[in-house]
């Protein structure tokens, strides 16, 4: 009964922090869930329940939705996606991790002390190249793409938006070959259908905070949520070299 408490904590966390940014379920949840599951069990529910959220929010966001930027994201991605696996395949892992962590913390101390840079048609497909590079290869698909668009002073809504449906394209591509190739377990879906109902009051309570954020304390947010997958980056690979 404990763990299970602990698992609904976890996911109604989670949920209001990826309803009310557009971001954040994975750094929040995976660390714990792979308290309770397998590594792979860990992932999977995250996926099929941040896919639940953004699938939930995209008509209410889709007048948000800059579609152009979104095509370009997606269509790097696709790109990149392939590149990440190769990466994952010939190259240590954890020392990738170690420097994606340092690289993620240092340009979020940068951003905090205002750096910025343009938004470009080349930059949109280069970050979609790298956030599906990140996906095959470290499965984090969110911080490229939180750099970007903090760093080019996107507005939190189209931000959001942008985020939410990116995922459902991302994450619909990583459950299917996770499932097709890794297979999946009874427990994940048992485990996902038990998270529905927090999930739905994490998107009522995270509805209600995102409009009581200003673009300031949204940026706020979203330099948390960087350094805090730099960290957990960061913690994993050193625990791992121990």
């Amino acid at each position: 009964m404990q763990e299970l408490l602990f698992y609904f904590f976890i996911i109604l966390a989670a949920s209001i922090l990826q309803t009310s940014t557009g971001f954040g379920f994975s750094v929040m949840a995976t660390p714990f869930l792979l308290l309770l599951f397998t590594p792979q069990e860990a992932m999977q529910i995250n996926i099929i329940l941040s896919l639940v959220i953004s699938f939930s929010l995209i008509w209410k966001v889709r007048h948000d939705i800059d579609v152009a930027l979104l095509k370009k994201v997606m269509i790097g991605s696709v790109a990149g996606a392939p590149f990440g696996s190769i990466l994952f395949a010939l190259v240590d892992v954890t020392t990738f991790k170690l420097l994606i962590a340092i690289l993620l913390i240092g340009l979020t101390i940068l951003l905090i002390r205002n750096f910025s840079i343009q938004q470009t048609r080349s930059r949109d497909y280069g970050v979609g190249f790298i956030s599906g590079m990140f996906t095959t290869s470290i499965g984090m698909a969110g911080p490229p793409l939180l750099l970007y668009f903090a760093s080019t002073h996107r507005n939190k809504e189209t931000i959001r938006a942008v985020s939410l449906a990116y995922y459902i394209f991302i994450y619909l591509i990583s459950l299917l070959s996770q499932v097709i190739f890794e297979g999946t377990s009874k427990m994940v879906w048992i485990y996902s259908m038990y998270a529905l109902p927090i999930v739905f009051l994490g998107l009522i309570f995270g509805q209600m905070l995102f409009t009581r954020l200003n673009q300031k304390l949204f940026k706020i947010l979203i330099y948390f949520l960087l350094v805090a997958a730099g960290l957990i980056l960061l913690i994993q690979s050193l625990w791992t070299m121990l």
